[in-house]
């Protein structure tokens, strides 16, 4: 793909699930923010300004147009990143209206931590879900009356997703509890798990879509009714007074102020639209290449007796080990053929070490970027040197 034409010959790069690569479309938007409108968006009436906040406004109603969501019930706020995001969310709930916090075995740090921190600092009891294999929670083993639950809708070590969240979302809902998704494995590739789902909170990373280093909540109006302000500061108040203000959030057209305190990132938030206008112009045939590259090196990597992969399907998210081999070793090998790679347990100690008892791993994470030849590179290397 000629969008991404300065990625050199010879080099793959296999750490999408971390940070995708930014297509040139982004890349360029990024530029003609600080170059043609560097400006304060939602702060200034000249010309620039304007400009910024036009780009910034279309890039909201993008995100709800991509998630199948209505903006009359939901708002876009800007964050840093999907750990940033769920935390600014549960240290704003008043913990009075729920009677415990839930999530899942194979989260992420973000709302494994998360959960933790805030059943620490609340004394509001904690569980921790397990999950099978195909992602799916058991519903009827578990109460959610009152509950915050914090889960993943895809895993960042073999893309597996959570295939019940409408019953899970309905479940929850009918006991009286909140519904926050950790999205941020799910956007680029699995978006479809999500779309249309009226949960009470997306977290998500622009920079696993294709866009610059973002965080995003998408975040249902209702939601406000258990948020208490905490973070405060500047571009979130219509009025302060010496002992009193008067919130923006409380106007539906600023509700979006609600999680954005201060100056935000600007040019990564028009980057990010831009991000999002390139994937909704991609062909069938680019998707096409995705899913085969995927299929190609999973079936390799399934036919050797000494991988051990995590996947029980293909995903371009995928995690394994070779016996005999310190994957961190086999990273570094891989890393002198300009083959870049993630090792270790991704964030995700508790379920892949004291769960499976899993030695560290390694993950192979495709995208739009990956290219036929560097799947043949892969099979090469990585055939030699397990042989």
């Amino acid at each position: 793909m000629n969008d991404f034409d300065y990625l050199g010959e010879g080099e793959v790069y296999l750490d999408a699930a971390c940070q995708s690569l930014r297509p040139r479309p982004v890349i360029d938007a990024i530029n003609d923010y600080y170059t043609k409108h560097n400006s304060c968006g939602e702060r200034v009436k000249y010309k620039w300004g304007r400009i910024t906040d036009e780009k910034v406004d279309a890039t909201r109603e993008k995100v709800l147009k991509y998630l199948r969501l209505k903006g009359k019930k939901y708002t876009v706020s800007f964050t840093l990143n999907t750990t940033y995001g769920i935390n600014l969310i549960l240290n704003q709930i008043d913990t009075s209206k729920f009677k415990k916090i839930m999530t899942s075995e194979i989260e992420h740090n973000s709302p494994f931590l998360g959960s933790m921190a805030f059943s620490e600092r609340t004394n509001l009891p904690r569980e921790v879900m397990k999950r099978n294999e195909d992602g799916s929670i058991l519903i009827n083993d578990y109460d959610f009356e009152k509950a915050i639950v914090v889960v993943n809708c895809a895993s960042n070590f073999d893309g597996r997703k959570l295939t019940n969240i409408e019953a899970l979302n309905k479940a929850v809902h009918k006991a009286g509890g909140i519904l926050i998704i950790d999205a941020a494995q799910a956007m680029a590739h699995s978006v479809d798990i999500i779309r249309g789902v009226e949960v009470d909170a997306i977290c998500f990373s622009a920079h696993k879509l294709y866009a610059p280093s973002l965080g995003v909540i998408v975040w249902r109006d209702e939601l406000d009714k258990v948020l208490l302000p905490y973070w405060l500061g500047g571009g979130m108040v219509d009025d302060v007074k010496k002992d009193s203000y008067t919130l923006s959030a409380a106007n539906k057209e600023h509700r979006f102020t609600r999680f954005e305190s201060g100056l935000q990132a600007w040019g990564e938030i028009v980057g990010l639209g831009a991000a999002l206008d390139w994937l909704e112009h991609l062909s069938k045939k680019d998707w096409a290449m995705l899913q085969e590259n995927t299929r190609e090196l999973y079936d390799f990597l399934k036919s050797s007796p000494k991988v051990h992969l995590v996947n029980n399907e293909p995903n371009p998210t995928m995690s394994f080990y070779v016996e005999g081999i310190d994957s961190h070793l086999l990273g570094e090998a891989l890393s002198r053929e300009n083959i870049m790679a993630r090792t270790g347990y991704f964030c995700v100690h508790y379920y892949l070490d004291h769960v499976l008892h899993l030695p560290p791993l390694i993950r192979f994470s495709l995208g739009l970027h990956t290219r036929h030849e560097d799947i043949e590179k892969i099979k090469q290397v990585l055939g030699k040197i397990i042989n």
